[in-house]
């Protein structure tokens, strides 16, 4: 569901001319693959509200566009034919968020020469931040049965607002969810349990194997826990509101996001200083979210994501990378280990160099004490090998020293006498 503005930024941003889209619309309208059974009401540049009409493909368009896209009918959603009927405020709402995910570059285009017009003067066309795959990477309203089948959900299942599998930018699968503040807090919230319910579902593959029945449609992002699902909140209620919805679906639902911490059961692998460990994520539902605001301005690769648990805004691999996982936990362990490592060489060679100071020293032959080599007493006396021991050597000197100083402070002593000689001179 989409209007031919939308249409234009999403397929056609390098565009001059609106008209083209509209056009586009009406000639696939005439074949039978597109329709408008439906009108909105949107701010114009002037800020009053401008009627446009709502397209969407027909059974007939859908079943084109899979062909087109070699796809199976299945994974091309649905028509919202009746939403369109009311205004399809929510679907319009997907349309932006695929749009700002996807942030189509505008490449110009060549106009149609006309003998009657002047050439058309050169377009500067906008810059937009780097996108997020690509739109044949996109479901809508995707049914994920929790009992049932995919073609036939039963009652409790739910259905995705949007789908994304966009590998090339390392997002296997991503499920979108948009918000316009039309549900309680905590029905957002029930909807994070719904997904986990889904993903835990079990089915058998060819073999008789168990496996997730997520994982028959889907690739895994081998990052741990369930596929992600992101929040996409549209409304413009101002920071500070939609901040505060955030934090309670946040809370509401952290038993399905939060993962649970473990410690080593072996003692052997526990750090002796603190209580390490890592976080569990099996089970566990990832959880991003983001307003459309954010990403229209900054792109899906800004940091604009908030992951639950978390307490910064990061670029969307960031916010779907696990941290505090056990391999983290193991690097730490092999960065203590190698520490405790490079400790336990520098002791042992210390007490080499102890041991060969120790084999290495003689006796002392006056005192008998053990005298090691580089030894040095107060004096800066430093004994030879097989010398006396520092202090045995300061005994030995001492007499010698003491006369010497008695000799040096008499007055006929020999330094007396060596002045007097030189003052005579």
């Amino acid at each position: 569901m989409a209007s031919a503005e939308q249409l234009w930024q999403l397929v056609l941003p390098g565009t001059a001319d609106l008209q083209t889209v509209r056009n586009a619309c009406k000639d696939l309208r005439h074949a039978g693959l597109a329709e408008s059974v439906g009108r909105t009401s949107r701010p114009g540049a002037n800020g009053q509200p401008v009627r446009r009409d709502l397209w969407n493909l027909t059974t007939a368009g859908l079943a084109a566009a899979a062909s087109e896209l070699g796809r199976p009918v299945r994974e091309m959603g649905g028509t919202a034919r009746d939403a369109a009927k009311a205004g399809a405020a929510h679907a319009l709402a997907v349309t932006d968020t695929i749009d700002a995910f996807r942030q189509s570059p505008p490449l110009p285009t060549k106009p149609v020469a006309r003998r009657t017009t002047r050439p058309a003067p050169e377009r500067v066309l906008p810059v937009r931040p780097r996108g997020l795959g690509h739109l044949r990477g996109w479901e809508t309203e995707v049914a994920l049965p929790v009992t049932g089948t995919f073609t036939t959900p039963a009652r409790g299942s739910l259905r995705a607002d949007a789908v994304l599998t966009a590998p090339e930018d390392q997002v296997p699968v991503l499920f979108v969810e948009v918000d316009n503040h039309t549900e309680p807090a905590a029905v957002v919230a029930a909807k994070i349990e719904r997904y986990r319910r889904f993903f835990r579902r079990q089915v058998k593959d060819h073999r008789g194997h168990d496996i997730p029945m997520w994982s028959t449609l889907w690739d895994d992002s081998d990052r741990g826990g369930f596929p992600p699902v992101a929040l996409m909140f549209t409304k413009d209620v101002g920071p500070d509101a939609r901040m505060n919805r955030i934090k309670t679906i946040h809370d509401l639902s952290r038993p399905f996001w939060k993962p649970s911490w473990q410690t080593p059961l072996d003692q052997s692998m526990r750090n002796d200083t603190e209580e390490d460990g890592w976080w569990d994520h099996t089970g566990t539902v990832p959880v991003i979210a983001t307003h459309l605001d954010q990403l229209r301005t900054h792109g899906p690769h800004g940091p604009v994501w908030w992951r639950f648990g978390r307490n910064q805004w990061q670029p969307i691999t960031d916010a779907l990378t696990n941290t505090g996982t056990k391999d983290e936990y193991h690097a730490r362990q092999e960065q203590r280990r190698q520490e405790r490592d490079v400790v336990r060489a520098l002791e042992q060679e210390q007490r080499r160099e102890e041991l060969a100071r120790w084999e290495a020293a003689w006796q002392c032959q006056s005192c008998q004490a053990d005298v090691e080599p580089g030894t040095v007493g107060p004096d800066g006396y430093r004994p030879a090998e097989g010398g006396l021991c520092p202090t045995c050597e300061h005994s030995r000197r001492e007499p010698a020293v003491k006369e010497a100083a008695q000799d040096s402070a008499a007055p006929n002593g020999i330094l007396a006498r060596l002045r007097a000689r030189a003052e005579e001179r």
